[in-house]
């Protein structure tokens, strides 16, 4: 009876996976765009980075909507541009596109987004107008052909705003009801490229430009928030109010068993780090990527008694992100995460040794 409780209130609490693993301030001092990198890198972790669409929502309330502020995106015109999927999380893989023959080509250069013609790519200037394709992860009819002509920032925004985002990496483009659609015409997908990067040297792919008021050409070269709580760019000497992020993620460059890294943490007034969304997934890769080992533990183990995966903070696995053919149950094994390639999930042996995240 008292398992049978404990597994109803674990259960109860995968609606309720909020914990945060970052934290923004709004800074009111006008600086410039390196001085206010500076003065976060000071007090805080760096300049703010955004992952999604729910990161825009808090920047937004923590300014009461105030426009013109710094985040730590910047145009580094001397680094080469990166093909990039709009949705947030989605990876760009290389190995894994469907270009038409020659393309890309960027003919008449800069050709930094992609079209579709029967399910083939090809890149093209931004500023053309052509219909799109939505995703819609929401719903049970979840693409949706938008037969108006748009720029691909209009139409990105337009899917933001109706449904979930441009139709978004392999998964989505290969999709059996996707293919299904036919398509006799050019559509905007949701790929791009830019050199554009965060102050850290995060991937985050996530852009959230204001069609009608982000320049990127010219001086223009640091990103800001605007009013409507969109994107827009301004010359870096200007003097402008800022968002700063605080990390609560904290990697532990040692390798430890399991149990000794969970014990770790826990003495020092934290825990092995739990990931119950796609947004904590993402931050949790950023953190990886500098580990020492091939894998970084998390705080999700197999419970024999409860017959259940779950996590050290008391979550069930509202989320995942196993390695195909991965996901097993036996007694004395935990989750540690790929440091690399896609950061998926793997189970081992709670003896074994590797870096870990506190959180």
């Amino acid at each position: 009876m008292q398992w049978s409780l404990f597994v109803l209130i674990l259960m109860g609490q995968c609606s309720f996976c909020l914990c945060r693993l970052y934290e923004y301030h709004f800074v009111e001092q006008n600086k410039s765009w390196e001085e206010a990198q500076t003065h976060c890198r000071d007090e805080f972790t760096d300049l703010a980075k955004v992952f999604d669409m729910t990161d825009m929502k808090r920047l937004s309330d923590l300014a009461r909507n105030q426009g013109g502020a710094w985040i730590g995106l910047r145009n580094q015109s001397n680094v080469d541009r990166k093909w990039l999927w709009s949705l947030p999380g989605v990876e760009f893989n290389a190995n894994e596109t469907e270009w038409v023959g020659g393309e890309p080509n960027d003919v008449n250069h800069p050709e930094n987004c992609v079209m579709m013609k029967n399910h083939k790519w090809i890149d093209d200037h931004c500023h053309r107008r052509y219909p799109f394709i939505c995703y819609d992860e929401n719903n049970q009819n979840k693409y949706h052909l938008i037969n108006e002509s748009k720029t691909w920032l209009e139409a990105q925004s337009y899917c933001r705003e109706r449904h979930t985002d441009l139709i978004s990496g392999p998964t989505q483009l290969n999709d059996e009801e996707f293919k299904k659609i036919e398509l006799y015409k050019f559509v905007w997908i949701g790929l791009f490229r830019d050199t554009w990067r965060w102050s850290n040297g995060s991937s985050f792919s996530f852009r959230s430009w204001d069609p009608d008021q982000f320049i990127d050409e010219g001086d223009k070269k640091c990103a800001m928030t605007v009013s409507n709580g969109k994107w827009s760019s301004d010359e870096c000497s200007n003097t402008k109010p800022f968002f700063c992020y605080d990390d609560k993620l904290n990697l532990i460059k040692e390798n430890k068993t399991w149990e000794d890294a969970l014990n770790y943490c826990r003495r020092n007034n934290s825990d092995l780090v739990s990931i119950t969304n796609p947004r904590q997934q993402g931050w949790v890769e950023e953190k990886a990527k500098q580990a020492k080992s091939p894998y970084v533990w998390l705080g999700l183990r197999y419970s024999c008694p409860l017959d259940l995966w779950f996590w050290v903070s008391d979550n069930l696995v509202c989320y995942n992100n196993w390695a195909p053919g991965n996901k097993t149950e036996d007694c004395d094994i935990a989750v540690a995460m790929s440091a690399g390639d896609e950061h998926k999930w793997f189970w081992w042996l709670e003896e074994e040794t590797h870096n870990f995240i506190c959180a």
